[in-house]
């Protein structure tokens, strides 16, 4: 059975920081690329971080959106199947429930789609005060 269990998030002041981390098992992580998504209350869900599957075609590509650019980084630990969202400069506005996804063979991309993933996780709420 495949899962993505997020985990990390909690409640911090602004300008802090948080590690989010995404753990895959009944997969291999280095073959899918991992998108990470926020959902605030009464909003859309967001794309905010990709990295690209690192298969021997693709080369972890990375990708943020212009709202986290420069703040956020997304990495992977191969060894330990897990894809990592490192959150500095918290703001309030960036309080949601974080998801990771999970796309086979995921490729370079300047888009973060909602749909078409393999797999989601179950989210892990970051909130940040004021």
């Amino acid at each position: 059975e495949v899962q993505l269990v997020e985990s990390g998030g909690g409640l911090v002041q602004a300008g802090g920081s948080l590690r989010l981390s995404c753990v895959a098992s009944g997969l291999i992580a280095d073959n899918y690329a991992i998108g990470w998504f926020r959902q605030a209350p009464g909003k859309e869900r967001e794309g905010i971080s990709y990295i690209s599957s690192n298969d021997g075609t693709n080369d972890g590509y990375t990708y943020y959106s212009d709202s986290v650019k420069g703040r956020f980084t997304i990495s992977r630990d191969n060894a330990k199947n897990t894809v990592y969202l490192q959150m500095n400069s918290l703001k309030p506005e960036d309080t949601a429930i974080y998801y990771c996804a999970a796309e086979l063979f995921g490729g370079r991309t300047t888009v973060i789609k909602l749909t078409g993933w393999n797999f989601w996780g179950q989210g892990t709420q970051v909130t940040v005060s004021s």
